[in-house]
């Protein structure tokens, strides 16, 4: 039966409580914001990583530590989904609308915006814009100028914004709002009366590309801040607080299993951590729980983080049976394919230049060019620790069959 409370958090941004690391990455934040508060300046930040790698739960606490200790009005904006600036805009608003609620300063917003702020949903707890494209299209023009008239309205109570624009994925690939981005940021820069802004975008890499492909200049706007995975160290650290916040001891050899089969991604750790503390049934967790729970996790991963064509690819026994070969390996995400294939049987070996070639139609791996000739590359981690979490997962079958 599971338990009602887990301190883990897979699949959304960590709790505030909970949120470890990363320290030099949130001082890069920090900064930011601290020298556009005393420059009245527009400071960028581009926060990037992989899949899962804690962007957004890191945006999140520095945006919190941001408002705490340098009294920022902050908005952290989620843009999935959205394709238009009028979307993006709008979203924005909202957000500075619900913010701003049970706030000193919430009369002053509600007066800039007039009727166009409406309370909805039970009791009227929920403000939203009603919007026309007509006011949507001018907001778009005139957002700059909003947020001139707002800190002017709340100055005293507020010293300036930091807004994260999260999840650009619809977006990036838009001339509209790379041209309005770097529009954006050259009004305020050379203004007359500039304002303290700190702007932090946060998207994978490929986000990134798109949009200096779009407009290059972007390329020099905004610092670059890469969040990594994890070290070992770290991620042991992850698992004992966890477990400790709900006074659950780790025994050694758990902790170094869970530690190994995460890989030092978050969105791994919380996965493996809440499995492991659900099928856990005496509030120790020992080697036979966190086993237990990481192959409980292999399926989790595969259904939230795997694409359903990677996973549909791999049904063939032989690629299946390859793919657990590769994942044995002590090569890591990177293997060599004539040691590969010293390894698998003459049936396996017959289809496995067909295997390598799927796997790279569907962007699982590629070619590791410049490590040479015959070297491949998962293109994405958590895919190799996938397959490392299914072979583990195929052992345990086979174990139980024996």
């Amino acid at each position: 039966m599971p338990k009602e409370y887990s301190p883990f958090s897979p699949g959304v941004p960590v709790p505030i409580e909970f949120f470890i690391g990363r320290t030099e990455e949130i001082k890069h934040v920090i900064g930011a914001a601290r020298k556009s508060v005393s420059r009245s300046s527009i400071e960028r930040c581009f926060v990037t990583g992989d899949r899962g790698i804690g962007k957004s739960s890191l945006c999140r606490f520095a945006l919190t530590l941001a408002e705490r200790d340098l009294n920022l009005l902050g908005l952290h904006v989620f843009l999935g989904g959205v394709h238009t600036l009028e979307e993006m805009i709008r979203r924005i608003l909202e957000r500075l609308i619900r913010e701003s609620r049970d706030r000193p300063w919430f009369e002053t917003v509600r007066r800039i915006f007039g009727d166009h702020v409406k309370e909805v949903g039970l009791f009227g707890i929920t403000l939203e814009l009603d919007s026309s494209d007509k006011f949507l299209a001018r907001a778009v023009s005139d957002f700059v100028p909003t947020l001139k008239h707002l800190l002017k309205q709340i100055r005293g109570q507020r010293e300036g914004i930091i807004l994260v624009l999260d999840d650009l994925n619809g977006l990036a690939g838009t001339d509209p709002f790379a041209n309005w981005l770097k529009s954006m940021v050259d009004e305020i820069a050379t203004s007359r009366d500039p304002i303290p802004l700190t702007l932090v975008l946060v998207g994978l890499a490929e986000r990134r590309t798109e949009l200096i492909r779009r407009q290059p200049s972007l390329n020099r706007v905004f610092d670059l801040i890469l969040i990594d995975k994890f070290s070992a160290q770290e991620a042991s650290e992850f698992f004992i607080q966890f477990f400790a916040a709900v006074g659950v001891p780790v025994e050694r050899e758990a902790l170094a299993l869970m530690t190994r089969y995460s890989g030092g991604y978050p969105v791994l750790m919380h996965e493996i951590g809440d499995s492991v503390f659900q099928v856990d049934e005496d509030d120790h967790i020992d080697e036979k729980d966190a086993f237990s729970g990481i192959v409980r996790a292999a399926e989790v991963v595969g259904a939230k983080y795997i694409e359903p064509g990677i996973t549909s690819a791999v049904r063939s026994e032989k690629y299946k049976s390859i793919l657990k070969k590769i994942a044995r390996t002590p090569f890591g995400h990177r293997f060599l394919r004539k040691e590969v294939v010293s390894g698998l049987t003459e049936d396996e070996a017959r289809v496995f230049d067909n295997f390598l070639r799927r796997m790279e139609r569907l962007g699982v791996v590629g070619k590791d060019l410049e490590r040479g000739p015959g070297i491949y590359i998962f293109t994405r981690e958590i895919y190799y620790l996938f397959f490392w979490l299914q072979a583990l997962r195929e052992l345990r079958i086979e174990s139980k069959s024996a």
